[in-house]
């Protein structure tokens, strides 16, 4: 009897020092964290540089985890949400994220279960106040009470690697800032104020695509989707624009001349296509947008996609008022 209760003490005390580790290397599951030789140099790593790209044709479909339907945002919407960050390393490093891309611990991305891939967020300790600017490339994470998934450099840089887990604010930086990125001294780069929303439980839908394995791999039960705010516009023509509308936006220029003539060229292009009315209206960043609308909603605008783009030869993103 001895010699059992003996032995039970080892299992126990074995099992007690497994989890520690686990918990001690700061990271999503207790068999990932950090390598065993980071590299010494993570400081100077650079934050993502914000840029447009085409979205990803396969990863900003509606998908399925773990019974949970999500689907992905890509309304061009605005998003700036609060809440639990995480972040994940070595068991997932090489490793194909949503887009095909391989996962690299030691770059400026992250995962979210419906902003668009890709897309550029800057993501802020609440306790510190502390920013970094990061690459959306992936999913997850799908948990009830974490908003996004940070690399381990990103999150090295945030100060939590130890904890694991922090407060953030997740603030997606919108097209229009990312073109004036380049031209603009790194005190105005700051987009347009939007109320900070708590997470929201995920969209549902009838039908939904299976999620790559390496995403799938890290899927816990379920994570918050994006909450939209409205933006702000002037319409050329002065008419209110209704609430729950939505444009087809084809181009947005910082010459009023260049906004002004593709508005022409297009008007012309559309004359077959009933129901479609062209006009340029201001943005908050003072860029000239050329835009098809207003439509009902969503769903109107997506009905109306195919037409615009057969007629044109342009393929018009979804934009709010």
């Amino acid at each position: 009897m001895r010699t059992l209760r003996l032995l039970g003490a080892c299992i126990l005390l074995v099992i007690l020092a497994a989890c520690s580790t686990g918990k001690g290397r700061g990271g999503y599951y207790k068999d990932d964290g950090p390598e065993a030789n980071p590299p010494t140099n993570l400081d100077s790593v650079p934050d993502a540089v914000p840029k447009i790209e085409p979205l990803a044709s396969g990863a900003n479909k509606p998908y399925t985890v773990f019974g949970r339907q999500y689907v992905p945002d890509v309304s061009g919407g605005p998003y700036k949400v609060q809440g639990r960050a995480s972040w994940y390393g070595r068991k997932f490093h090489g490793a194909s994220t949503s887009n095909g891309e391989r996962y690299n611990m030691y770059t400026m991305t992250a995962a979210h279960t419906t902003l668009p891939i890709p897309s550029y967020v800057r993501v802020t300790r609440v306790t510190t106040g502390k920013s970094v600017v990061l690459r959306i490339n992936d999913r997850g994470p799908f948990h009830s009470d974490r908003v996004i998934d940070l690399s381990y450099v990103a999150a090295y840089k945030l100060g939590m690697l130890g904890p694991g887990s922090t407060d953030v604010v997740v603030e997606r930086i919108m097209p229009d800032e990312i073109r004036n990125w380049a031209n603009q001294p790194a005190p105005a780069r700051a987009v347009e104020a939007i109320p900070v929303t708590p997470a929201a439980a995920p969209a549902m839908m009838p039908a939904a695509l299976a999620v790559p394995g390496a995403v799938a791999a890290r899927a816990v039960t379920s994570a918050p989707s994006s909450t939209q705010a409205s933006a702000r516009s002037t319409p050329s023509n002065g008419t209110p624009v209704p609430a729950g509308a939505m444009f087809l936006q084809l181009g947005a220029f910082s010459d009023p001349a260049k906004a002004q003539a593709l508005a022409t060229r297009v008007t012309e292009q559309l004359t077959a296509v009933p129901g479609t009315a062209v006009q340029v209206d201001v943005s908050a960043s003072n860029l000239h947008r050329v835009r098809i609308g207003p439509f009902a909603g969503r769903e109107a605008a997506l009905d109306a996609l195919a037409s615009v783009q057969s007629a044109t030869g342009m393929t018009p993103s979804l934009s709010l008022p």
